[in-house]
């Protein structure tokens, strides 16, 4: 039947329980006499908060992945109607409904969509010929929302607005858990970007129909997803990169190469045609550089963010553009450890898109597809059903004791074998991870080593890719999967990206506006895929990174400066934080404390860690708009 309850709800005589479950997509009866399961009805895709009629005869339950609410009959025991909480009929996933409540006079239901940031109306007094009404602006990730008389409660489960965090980690500390506040020996608790998210109670009066109309019209105006752009998007006439889901591109081939928890301004900040800031640059041009030999030679994104926070929801957003409201509810306590596991990369399967992820929409639209670490467990299998023969077994997956460049070779003698075959995949997802880093932990190669042997494979594969006789025909599109709260002097989001291909530019500075569903929605278009949600639907393609003939020269990578054999030898307060940590996975380790520990492994142990900063602005959609 499945499991993950959500939430329960007692009948007026208290002889039924119905409890929503999470995992099996169903309302389950259960009868609290004979403490028994008497039934259940089948409801929309992860299925979370219920509420009833006074009288017990109709049930109301929202279905986040579906957009949707369903209204049960009690005496049919069936669903009788679903009502739509979307935007626009049809829409994709991206809505995520995940809280419901009746006016007191139940005529009326208001339903939280926790991604579209806003409240659905619905005149509910007649269930089965129930009315939309419109829409209600609400803060940021509505989670719960309640009646009382006249008055509407809602809570913002990430509040209003990305914050800054001056009292960030300081490795000067004999705590780890305190910082001094700035400018004073007053000691405070750290300021962790899982913390950051401080929710808040809105209360509005319940709205007449001209104010209705009004809050309506700014729900629309405030977000960017529109059934147009689902099919038909920003771009030029020429251009590689097609502005109309199906429309052919000269581009055969895509690579997406996924890396692991960087800031732009740790990598690239001293690159001075960028916004960046030297100052909080940790692997710079003589660690990384083949990267920024990539920046320079085709095209500097330096207003790029990455959707998801940590690894768990990052690499979800990488592969599916969305984060389902399973994964957002569950990711804080596990990696706040206050119970429940890595809810990330299909190793729970509530957690999943309900479409599923690019690989899946690549097999639905006869795509040919394979991928290299990516979505594949320790044990060497897929963790999804459409990655089974779609994989490389002999390419490691997350161990930070197996080297990029040793990956780099596993992949080459796949490629070569499926080049020599003739069945070269159109898309390929690969997984260098090594810029996560190992820390201090003695033994392990130090954090220099580790970025210098994930930028010398980054750029051997560009190079034996451009020296291919497919490079005039490919694109290649790099980046991480989170920025995992490190210093950036615009946002913690802000994290390098980079393109490359016979199609991309050429010394190109690109200042707009994008984030990790921008390149998923580039590749779909390349690839004549839909979009996956309403983000990758809404967002914007890289177009301006691209000509319309293909003539960049080949790349041709440069030696490592660092030498690759370093360890990790020093013992001291660093290296005995790294002991303690879990680096068998990814995002095992506290995000604040390790990016103490590499700022102190690059800049002393002694120095000042710099606090990272979290902006308050989002693309308007406004093709214009670069800043």
């Amino acid at each position: 039947m499945g499991g993950e309850g959500y939430t329960c709800l007692l009948s007026g005589d208290c002889n039924k329980l119905y409890i929503t479950c999470w995992g099996c997509d169903k309302v389950i009866s259960f009868d609290t006499r004979s403490q028994n399961i008497t039934g259940w009805i089948p409801v929309g895709d992860n299925p979370n908060d219920i509420c009833s009629t006074h009288n017990g005869k109709y049930l109301f339950v929202s279905n986040a992945n579906d957009n949707s609410v369903s209204v049960i009959s009690v005496d049919q025991n069936r669903v009788i109607e679903v009502l739509n909480s979307a935007l626009y009929p049809d829409a994709p996933s991206g809505s995520t409904p995940n809280s419901i409540a009746l006016s007191d006079d139940e005529k009326m239901l208001y339903i939280a969509n926790a991604d579209n940031n806003c409240l659905a109306v619905f005149d509910v007094s007649t269930p089965g010929i129930s009315k939309s009404k419109g829409f209600i602006p609400t803060g940021w990730y509505p989670t719960c929302v309640r009646v009382i008389k006249d008055r509407i409660f809602i809570t913002n489960g990430k509040g209003l607005t990305s914050k800054a965090n001056p009292n960030g980690p300081n490795p000067t500390n004999k705590r780890d858990d305190v910082v001094y506040q700035k400018g004073t020996k007053k000691k405070i608790k750290v300021q962790y970007i899982g913390g950051l998210f401080t929710g808040t109670l809105q209360a509005i009066s319940t709205p007449t129909s001209e104010q209705l109309s009004i809050y309506s019209q700014a729900v629309y105006k405030n977000t960017r997803y529109s059934k147009e752009k689902e099919m038909l998007t920003t771009g030029e006439k020429g251009n590689s990169i097609p502005s109309r889901v199906g429309d052919q591109s000269p581009i055969k081939y895509v690579f997406y190469v996924i890396k692991e928890n960087r800031t732009y301004d740790q990598v690239l900040g001293d690159i001075p045609e960028g916004n960046g800031d030297p100052n909080l640059v940790l692997f710079g041009k003589n660690i990384t550089p083949n990267l920024h030999a990539l920046a320079k030679q085709f095209v500097l994104l330096d207003n790029f963010y990455v959707d998801g926070e940590v690894s768990a929801d990052g690499h979800n957003w990488s592969m599916g553009a969305y984060a389902t409201d399973y994964l957002e509810k569950n990711w804080p306590t596990s990696y706040g450890g206050r119970g429940g596991t890595y809810p990330g990369e299909a190793s729970i399967e509530i957690a999943n898109n309900k479409n599923g992820f690019l690989w899946d929409y690549c097999k639905r639209f006869g795509v040919s597809y394979r991928t290299y670490g990516e979505f594949i467990s320790d044990s060497d299998t897929p963790n999804i059903p459409s990655l089974k023969d779609h994989f490389c077994h002999n390419y490691s997956g997350f161990d930070l004791s197996v080297r990029d460049t040793l990956r780099l070779g596993m992949w080459k003698h796949d490629f070569d074998s499926l080049y020599s075959a003739g069945q070269i995949p159109r898309f390929s997802s690969i997984r260098f991870g090594n810029d996560h880093t190992a820390g201090l932990k003695l033994g392990s190669p130090t954090p220099f080593a580790s970025a210098a042997d994930n930028d010398l494979a980054v750029g051997l594969f560009i190079e034996y890719l451009s020296k291919s006789p497919i490079w005039n025909e490919s694109a290649i599109f790099i980046l991480e999967d989170d920025a995992q709260n490190g210093p950036d002097h615009v946002d913690a989001h802000r994290s390098p990206a980079y393109v490359a291909g016979g199609f991309v530019k050429q010394g190109f500075v690109d200042h707009t506006m994008y984030s990790t569903s921008s390149i998923l929605r580039t590749m779909e278009l390349i690839l004549g895929l839909p979009p996956m949600s309403q983000y990758d639907a809404s967002a914007e393609p890289l177009w301006r990174c691209f000509e319309q003939s293909a003539s960049h020269p080949p790349f041709r990578s440069l030696p490592n400066i660092v030498d690759l054999n370093l360890k990790n030898t020093v013992v001291n307060k660093l290296s005995q934080m790294s002991e303690k940590f879990n680096f068998n996975k990814e995002d095992r380790v506290p995000d604040e404390e390790f990016n103490v520990i590499l700022w102190g492994a690059v800049h002393g142990i002694n120095s000042h860690y710099p606090a990272p900063v979290h902006s308050a602005f989002f693309s308007a959609g406004n093709d214009e708009d670069k800043d």
